[in-house]
């Protein structure tokens, strides 16, 4: 992990999600989600009723990337934000190649766990339901596995540089979101989304199977 400062920045979902970063050098910035949260796209219209949401206990973070919705929960994910300056030998002008690199460094460390994926070269494979679920659709720089998403990354890019926000599901199992999201037809939400991505855990059974992954990924990163 030459070159990277690794941190493990702290407070809710919100605070993490919505605060200035520095992107004055390389970073790998590490989370923990503290209570469930969906985070919704700079741009997702279809957003829950916060009384439905209350119900749930569930909070609503508005992100300052793009995509479609994810359920954070405790636990259940693995959440990593990886930050480029601007200028560096990794930056990539061309939005849809800007995560392939990033995309590379985490399929060299699934490899590493005994797992083989490929990162999606191509545009946005957009479905009927990832405007309003992440996982429902494939951008350029993401990861599958045997044609499922594993590995979600939404990008904010500023002047100073680029934030990408990658997102692992330790299980995949997306009835919450489809309830939350009140995607209809209900059935066939699910089971489309329920064939659209996989969990970490489905294969790689070992109990250390996030932490493997996060440390097989701080040693895949380009030097």
């Amino acid at each position: 992990m030459t070159g990277w400062l690794l941190e493990r920045p702290v407070g809710t979902v919100a605070e993490r999600h919505l605060a200035e970063v520095d992107i004055a050098g390389r970073r790998v910035h590490v989370h923990e989600v503290d209570r469930p949260t969906l985070v919704v796209g700079s741009g997702q219209r279809r957003v829950p009723d916060p009384q439905v949401l209350a119900a749930a206990g569930v909070g609503l973070v508005r992100r300052r990337s793009g995509g479609g919705g994810v359920l954070l929960r405790p636990g259940e994910v693995l959440w990593v934000d990886v930050l480029l300056p601007r200028g560096d030998d990794l930056w990539e002008d061309d939005v849809g190649r800007s995560a392939w690199w990033l995309g590379e460094a985490w399929v060299g460390a699934l490899t590493v766990r005994g797992v083989e994926a490929n990162v999606h070269r191509g545009p946005l494979v957009a479905t009927e339901w990832s405007a309003a679920a992440c996982f429902a659709g494939t951008g350029p720089g993401e990861v599958q596995v045997g044609g499922r998403k594993l590995v979600g990354i939404s990008q904010r890019r500023t002047r100073a540089g680029a934030r990408f926000q990658c997102a692992v599901p330790l299980s995949w199992a997306p009835a919450p979101l489809v309830e939350l999201l009140g995607l209809e037809p209900r059935e066939r939400a699910l089971e489309d989304l329920t064939a659209a991505a996989v969990g970490l855990c489905e294969l790689d059974a070992e109990p250390d199977a996030p932490e493997a992954l996060l440390a097989a990924l701080l040693d895949a990163l380009p030097a």
